[in-house]
């Protein structure tokens, strides 16, 4: 275990959704967090929601599109604060569309602030670290880099190309033997503003496919993966461990239900927000829109089977224990019979 309590850890997208949550922990955590992100309300707010936890925190405006703006922020960071020990990103961006109503100047945007925003922060990361030969690169996945759905696939394919990415850069790390760790963490649908700032051409307000977690659920495992990074993976929620088992066994069948429920699902009977999205500019230049998006009263604040990935091997005990004190009882009672 790597304790975070007063090291420098750097969070991309960190002004709003998973990223704003992520900082909050940070800071309970007594971190020193740089804060990467564009929106300026948003890095002020998240910001003074490090200090009021415990941490220190730091803003850092940047577009995770641009590698340049990227390494100079990083470079920033080191010579205000110190060496980065971990580095997570969080940003993204996307469209709500069907593939044809995407123009491809919305594709390619979305494709570079979400799959090379992660590639610039993982390249900038890795390029401080290995002269030190520590640290960890934490990537904020999802259940959809494995699973595509209908309405989101710029983000899909961005969330499935980062998937491939962290898996060619982590066996290189393993093939130099190095101490420098780099995992994934794939979340469920989450309660973020992304529904109400994420560009949305459809005709109703879209929503995260049900059932929805609070980023706080994120932000912890996020943290336990920065502290724990040698694992390849985690799986947070139980419908993400669903849908990835799912996809392994028959994703041909996967593919006709969410073709069947997943358009609806991802929509209300509300109205789309109108004038707002981030995917040229940032939503909250002028607005802090925190961590929570619109569906607090629908969403889960803990998952049970986190806890059970997190701690596997406790469970196992746990499990073995259990029928093994099951099999004495039978076999007691079996005793007792003759």
């Amino acid at each position: 275990m790597v304790p975070l309590r007063g090291r420098i850890v750097v969070v991309t997208g960190a002004s709003g959704g998973v990223g704003r949550a992520v900082v909050r922990e940070l800071g309970e955590r007594g971190a020193k967090v740089a804060l990467i992100a564009r929106g300026t309300a948003g890095l002020g707010a998240a910001a003074v929601d490090v200090g009021v936890s415990g941490g220190t925190g730091q803003v850092y405006e940047a577009d995770v599109a641009d590698y340049d703006q990227v390494r100079q922020a990083a470079e920033r960071i080191e010579a205000e604060l110190g060496p980065i020990s971990v580095w997570i990103n969080t940003a993204f961006s996307s469209v709500f569309a069907k593939f044809t109503d995407i123009s491809p100047d919305e594709y390619e945007r979305t494709t570079a602030v979400t799959y090379l925003g992660y590639v610039w922060g993982t390249k900038v990361a890795l390029d401080l670290m290995r002269p030190r030969n520590a640290g960890a690169i934490v990537q904020a996945g999802s259940a959809l880099s494995q699973r595509g759905i209908p309405l989101q696939s710029a983000y899909c394919g961005a969330k499935h190309a980062i998937k491939g990415f962290t898996e060619s850069v982590r066996t290189e790390l393993l093939a130099d033997r190095s101490n420098i760790h780099i995992t994934l963490v794939q979340l469920p649908a989450l309660n973020t503003p992304q529904f109400d700032w994420v560009l949305s051409k459809l005709r109703r307000h879209p929503q995260p496919v049900p059932p929805i977690y609070q980023p706080e659920v994120a932000a912890r495992a996020i943290l336990y993966a920065a502290e724990h990074p040698e694992r390849k993976e985690y799986w947070v929620g139980t419908p993400t461990v669903a849908t990835l088992l799912a996809q392994r066994v028959a994703p041909a069948l996967v593919d006709r239900y969410v073709a069947r429920t997943a358009i609806n699902s991802q929509q209300t009977d509300e109205k789309p927000p109108s004038g707002v999205a981030n995917l040229w500019e940032p939503a909250d230049e002028t607005t802090d829109y925190g961590a929570h998006g619109a569906f607090d009263r629908r969403s889960h604040g803990r998952s049970p089977q986190l806890w059970l990935s997190q701690h596997r091997g406790q469970a196992f005990l746990a499990l073995a224990g259990a029928t093994a004190a099951t099999a004495l009882t039978a076999f007691r009672r079996r005793a007792d019979r003759r």
